[in-house]
């Protein structure tokens, strides 16, 4: 046995259903030149064990598309992860799953599968979407052997770029929601932080249309400058 096969995790065994389902999966589209109303968008939110993107795990899932400039409420996802062996800590104060709701989740490798037949091949929008990407791409390997390759774009980095005048002390995604007057009746559930994020997203897209940034690629190019600039400033 080779050092690289020793070193290499052992890839997950799947159901033959599984991997069928795996296969015909759509190649992740890159961001085009496409409207932003034209492309459709999977807004993504992940209700975690804590914050550690190495150790912790995903817990719950929320999403929900956008699609021909609007919400679809038609398109919406939610799935509870079977994690049995997931010990109560002080992460169920913030979103409520407990014991109980874990044990009877769905099976991780096909709630993750739905997943992504969900996304097909559109971008994801995330706030803090770094975070969610980690996790999600290290859940996917771990459950289905999957290599993460769609584009997300950060909601978090969007709206400073696109409100430079707008100072917020934390610019969380409630000082956000409120710094636009959105209300939202529930927090820290995966699918109303996803239906937040979304709302939010449609109201950055309309700003950015005004400043002519009317494609995903230009919004990922802008985001770009924004980061070497931040980079130069800082002497990283």
């Amino acid at each position: 046995m080779s050092l690289f096969t020793w070193l290499r995790p052992n890839a997950p065994l799947l159901e033959a259903s599984l991997r069928q389902r795996l296969s015909q999966l759509p190649k992740p589209a890159p961001l085009g030149v496409c409207t932003l109303r034209e492309q459709r968008w999977v807004v993504l939110d992940l209700e975690t064990s804590g914050l550690n993107t190495n150790r912790d795990q995903v817990l719950s899932i929320g999403a929900v598309a956008i699609e021909d400039g609007a919400i679809d409420f038609a398109q919406q996802f939610e799935r509870t992860l079977r994690r049995p062996e997931h010990k109560t800590n002080a992460s169920v104060l913030i979103h409520g799953l407990g014991p109980s709701a874990l044990a009877a989740g769905c099976d991780p490798a096909e709630a993750l599968l739905d997943l992504l037949e969900f996304i097909g091949d559109s971008p994801v929008l995330a706030f803090h979407a770094p975070f969610d990407q980690r996790m999600l791409a290290r859940s996917l390997k771990e459950s289905l052997g999957y290599r993460l390759q769609h584009p997300f774009i950060d909601i978090a980095e969007l709206a400073p770029l696109l409100n430079p005048d707008t100072v917020l002390r934390e610019a969380s995604l409630d000082d956000w929601l409120a710094c636009f007057g959105l209300q939202v009746d529930e927090r820290h559930h995966a699918s109303a932080d996803a239906q937040a994020t979304a709302e939010l997203a449609l109201i950055l897209f309309s700003q950015a249309r005004r400043q002519k940034l009317d494609s995903p690629l230009q919004l990922e190019q802008r985001l770009r400058v924004m980061r070497r600039r931040k980079a130069h400033h800082y002497g990283l």
